[in-house]
């Protein structure tokens, strides 16, 4: 799924900042896009936790071939042992197992998410174990596709904005917020198109 508002966002990034109207030319055609399934979505933060885009695809890759049908029960289900073998740290898989057990509970309650604000919500999922305001930000972006999220803790993001807009020196959070003011209320947008500056693999969760 498409965020309906790309268009729009593209089009009002790019004419209030130089940077972006680059990189949307740049990735022209490009998009974020949901895979519409929550679970697997917070599964995939998890495993990309403090490591890079190609080593997080990586992992990802072996564990669907490990687990051909990921469910909250198949996950549950699969010996820790054998997510070890897939690349995850044993504490990861203690977060995939944690996250399972969630959703089979009916804990997260997806039914309200819609209606609940932003940082309602993060409060909501960092409930779970293994998952902390950064791996709620990539939720709300990659499947609630939420427009205005700006993950102030995201490494990837800090290295964008110190490289396009603060001549690759490091940047304060204070900065990035000042830097992101005009791009409101479409951080989101904004931050995806920074990451894709960073890696030719597009960021997916």
């Amino acid at each position: 799924m498409i965020p309906a508002y790309w268009k729009q966002a593209t089009e009002e990034l790019a004419g209030c900042d130089e940077v972006m109207q680059k990189l949307i030319q740049r990735f022209e055609g490009a998009t974020l896009c949901s895979h519409g399934d929550a679970f697997t979505t917070l599964a995939r933060s998890i495993v990309g936790q403090q490591i890079s885009v190609k080593a997080a695809e990586s992992i990802w890759q072996k564990l669907a071939a490990a687990i051909p049908v990921l469910t909250p029960d198949t996950v549950l289900g699969t010996d820790s042992s054998v997510l070890r073998a897939c690349g995850l740290s044993l504490r990861k898989g203690a977060y995939l197992h944690d996250l399972s057990r969630h959703f089979i509970g009916g804990i997260l309650n997806q039914t309200a998410w819609e209606e609940v604000d932003d940082e309602a919500l993060i409060i909501e999922l960092t409930q779970v174990k293994g998952i902390g305001r950064w791996t709620a930000e990539m939720f709300l972006i990659f499947h609630m596709l939420r427009p205005n999220v700006l993950p102030l803790d995201d490494l990837g993001l800090q290295r964008a904005i110190s490289m396009h807009y603060n001549a690759s020196q490091p940047v304060s959070r204070l900065r990035m917020c000042a830097i992101a003011k005009p791009w409101q209320p479409w951080r989101s947008v904004a931050t995806w198109y920074l990451w894709r500056s960073l890696d030719p693999l597009p960021v997916e969760y």
